[in-house]
């Protein structure tokens, strides 16, 4: 059987062209795994930072406000107190006023 020199070079051309074809698809999608886990490094770096700075800045805040909030409530713990300790001599001094409440009541004609 003879098998002529074109039919031979079309046969190596297309075994070349999927062998071509194959590789730069496998190159090209080991490229963008590659720079999709050095975008991911480098987001996953910034994000650590920025979460730890951002959690520093939390515990600072959290810090301040819980003085500030401490302060506040025993001064306010103070004034309710002296409030309800006037509100207390208020209601003595109106019952003082108004007298005792009469127990039996006659009608009168």
């Amino acid at each position: 059987m003879f098998v002529s020199a074109e039919i031979i070079a079309v046969v190596l051309s297309a075994v070349g062209i999927v062998v071509t074809l194959g590789t730069s698809m496998f190159l090209g999608f080991a490229w963008c795994v590659r720079r999709t886990d050095a975008v991911e490094a480098r987001l996953g770096a910034r994000i650590d930072e920025l979460d730890h700075r951002l959690g520093a800045r939390i515990d600072e805040l959290d810090h301040r406000l819980g003085a500030r909030i401490d302060g506040s409530e025993k001064s306010l713990g103070s004034r309710i107190d002296n409030l309800a300790h006037e509100m207390t001599e208020l209601k003595i001094a109106v019952a003082r006023l108004e007298g005792p409440v009469p127990h039996l009541l006659t009608r009168s004609r």
